[in-house]
């Protein structure tokens, strides 16, 4: 059977660690060719400068990953799409809501699958977690995300200027796990933003969030951090209250990978997210659907809507 072939647009650090071993596991899609502006290689396979080169040289082309900085993903995505490319989009998928909202119109007109991967989502702890909350009393859930911009993005200046969201970079990872585990969706109430006097987007954040009356859903809060220094904390506890028992905690920790209920381990499972993000999109592509989800993008952009601004001490690396 001849395998589908994908080009690797972005070959940085998540390209490298998660990408292309995933591309590898899957044995889904024969990887073809890799993008880097600055001329990174990859083994194995062809390099081009720009997406536009590789697309020129290979017409034949089925599907692309794009696995850039967000602020130039609208311009790539358009351009794979109208040349015929199933597209798979690297979260966040877009710099903003309008540009998301054109691409799923682009993506209609040209037929093709679009695929905005929120690898945390794709976890079974948060699978697991979702289908216990789907009729539970939600009394309060606390986001605490929490880790070392210099160990996870060393010297990655573009995510401290406009349109690289910043601690929202990992932080938009426990937004997108949030969305997905409610039964109803929350909005932002107020946010403070604390973004370095050198820099334009936020090192830190916290975030209050509330359901529609009604909803069963209690006090939601987010505490985003870019400084955490030893362990790093990728961390939601949800508490729950069912008149018939005993209240309930649950706890999704390592990034969703691992779940708890009242500190007994229900599930934890390796990190396998980006094999099941792979297998996911070659589902849709044969299905001829696409899987776009907007909803933690706009969290993001409302908390910068209602959000206080404050400036903190200068960022360097």
């Amino acid at each position: 059977m001849t395998l589908p072939t994908l080009g690797l647009v972005g070959l940085g650090k998540i390209a490298r660690d998660q990408h292309i071993p995933a591309i590898a596991a899957t044995g889904l899609f024969q990887l073809a060719a890799v993008v880097s502006p600055d001329g990174a290689t990859a083994d194995g396979v062809p390099s081009f400068r720009s997406q536009a080169d590789m697309l020129a040289a290979l017409p034949g082309l089925d599907a692309v990953a794009l696995c850039t900085p967000p602020a130039v993903r609208h311009g790539l995505t358009v351009e794979a799409l109208r040349a015929g490319k199933h597209v798979l989009i690297e979260k966040p998928p877009a710099a903003t809501l309008s540009e998301l909202h054109d691409l799923v119109a682009e993506a209609e007109t040209a037929r093709r699958t679009l695929f905005t991967a929120w690898h945390s989502q794709f976890n079974p702890a948060v699978e697991k977690t979702k289908r216990r909350l789907a009729d539970a009393d939600i009394r309060s859930v606390a986001i605490t995300w929490k880790e070392d911009v210099r160990r996870w993005h060393p010297g990655q200046d573009w995510i401290f200027a406009a349109g690289g969201f910043g601690v929202f970079d990992p932080g938009i990872n426990a937004l997108s796990i949030l969305t997905d585990i409610l039964p109803a969706p929350v909005f932002v109430r107020s946010a403070d933003l604390h973004v370095p006097a050198n820099r334009d987007t936020p090192i830190a954040a916290t975030l209050e969030m509330a359901a529609a009356p009604g909803s069963r859903i209690g006090r939601v809060t987010a505490d985003f951090d870019f400084l955490q220094q030893g362990e790093q904390t990728w961390s939601i506890v949800i508490e729950t209250a069912d008149t018939d028992k005993a209240d309930r905690r649950l706890d999704l920790t390592h990034g969703g990978t691992r779940l708890f209920a009242d500190g007994v381990p229900v599930l934890a499972e390796p990190d396998t997210e980006y094999q099941r993000i792979y297998r996911h999109f070659h589902r849709l592509m044969t299905d001829g659907a696409s899987d776009v989800d907007g909803r933690p993008l706009s969290l993001v952009a409302d908390a910068c809507m209602v959000g206080r601004w404050h400036r903190t001490d200068s960022f360097d690396w």
